[in-house]
């Protein structure tokens, strides 16, 4: 488990009872304390010359696979039947948007939500696959050789760079249930990686996470005077700079002690008829996956509600796996389109009853559209030509369309964006320094993001 501090609490534990074991925990850029010096180094950073809005976050829902356009925010009701599809529209409640039929919860509450029908990667990313796409979405930079693994930091490793030292006291970035292609931190280092919760509110059964918890007969306190006595006997007099570093090692100890953070992560404390309201999983058939319906991913988005109320600034929920080649019109008749209808309405309702809806911005997209014409196996192939997004919250004024694709939903008609300006719209109602340059380990600086400008359309 990807702990803040790099480590499980009770290996932390082991580390701090004994001498070797605490200059190794202490030591910076070991595979030990990391979060002490991404505090330090953050108390030490200049400003980045703007206020940073202490209580905006982001959630990204990401829809992996590449929900279809056609089947979901941009219907071409119009079109030949191999282009539309086996779904009718319907209104929603802004006059002149139409979705699919399947959407009818979300299409009630249009006024509280947008979309972004002209997305399209750029000729020069080439050849996107799936996680090529992961990597653009998340990094605004092209994949490297091993598109599964980053070769330039995500949008929530930058987060917890400039962030963190925001609120010590809960990670700045985390994903839910773990990594997926494109969400990693790269050459920014375990300082900057997320914080996966490996725990699955998708699956049945009590939430809880790993190693998030002293081992018996310790606590925090103990745990505490102990490293103190420890720190005293090998280092009699601290310098000035290991003072420092010793703030913020305690500081990183909180986030293990810290009621705030474990109470964030308590899935079970929510009411079972909210629960209930977002949506639990249907029976699931293994030798049929993709017929089956999807996992239980609505859960994992009431937990991303918990974590943004508790301070988290950006939070990425996996809601894969939106990739239908065959049989993909009864695939989301019968699981993938009723599971998003009732949970993001749920969603958006729940963020506004708490107050949450204007300082978080959600973002539900994938890395590609699908083809617009049906195949033989009544499926869509993958389609980088032209996707779909759903942004609510942050500031977003509902009820727009930003942009259109052409009359077969195959290309962007007009406003065309790019991946890269979702990632300037995210990076901006964060508050977050987009020109900051950092420097890779070939000495080479890269900017956060080197193209995009925030989609003001939907403002």
């Amino acid at each position: 488990m990807s702990l803040p501090i790099g480590r499980t609490c009770q290996e932390f534990q082991q580390l701090a009872m004994s001498r070797r074991g605490f200059i190794h925990a202490g030591s910076l850029g070991m595979a030990g304390l990391t979060l002490p010096a991404l505090l330090q180094h953050e108390a030490r950073a200049t400003s980045l010359g703007k206020k940073v809005n202490r209580e905006t976050s982001v959630i990204i829902l990401w829809m992996r696979g590449g929900p279809s356009q056609h089947d979901m925010w941009d219907p071409k009701p119009d079109a030949p039947v191999e282009v539309r599809g086996e779904f009718k529209t319907i209104s929603t409640s802004v006059p002149g948007i139409q979705v699919t039929e399947l959407l009818p919860l979300t299409a009630k509450m249009m006024h509280k939500w947008s979309i972004v029908r002209s997305l399209s990667h750029r000729k020069e990313d080439g050849d996107v696959g799936h996680s090529a796409g992961d990597q653009i979405c998340f990094t605004g930079y092209p994949s490297g050789p091993s598109p599964d693994m980053n070769v330039m930091p995500s949008c929530g490793a930058y987060a917890a760079k400039q962030l963190q030292h925001l609120n010590p006291a809960m990670p700045a970035y985390v994903m839910v249930p773990r990594n997926v292609p494109g969400t990693g931190s790269a050459w920014l280092g375990k300082t900057c990686s997320a914080f996966e919760t490996q725990a699955d509110p998708a699956q049945s059964g009590p939430f809880k996470i790993p190693n998030f918890s002293f081992a018996d007969g310790v606590t925090p306190q103990r745990l505490g005077e102990r490293t103190e006595l420890l720190t005293r006997f090998n280092n009699p007099k601290l310098s000035e700079g290991q003072e420092s570093f010793k703030e913020f090692q305690n500081q990183a100890l909180g986030i293990l002690s810290s009621g705030k953070a474990r109470a964030a992560f308590d899935l079970d404390a929510e009411p079972q008829s909210l629960r209930e309201r977002y949506g639990f999983m249907p029976a699931f058939d293994p030798m049929d996956p993709e017929r089956c319906g999807s996992p239980n991913w609505a859960q994992r988005m009431l937990l991303s509600r918990r974590l943004v109320e508790a301070g988290v600034r950006l939070v990425t929920v996996d809601l894969r796996w939106w990739d239908f080649h065959k049989q993909g019109f009864d695939s989301q008749r019968r699981g993938f389109l009723p599971r998003w209808d009732r949970a993001y309405s749920a969603f958006i309702e729940d963020l506004e009853a708490r107050g949450l809806l204007e300082s978080t911005l959600v973002v539900a997209w994938g890395e590609f559209g699908r083809t617009p014409v049906v195949n033989k196996n009544a499926g869509r192939d993958h389609w980088p030509s032209v996707m779909s997004a759903a942004l609510a919250g942050g500031g977003v004024v509902g009820g727009r369309v930003v942009g259109s694709s052409d009359a077969k939903g195959a290309y962007p008609k007009d406003n065309r964006k790019i991946p890269h300006d979702v990632l300037a719209t995210i990076y901006r109602h964060l508050g977050m320094d987009t020109k900051a340059h950092y420097t890779d380990p070939t000495g080479r600086p890269f900017p956060v993001l080197s193209l995009g400008d925030p989609i003001d359309e939907l403002f």
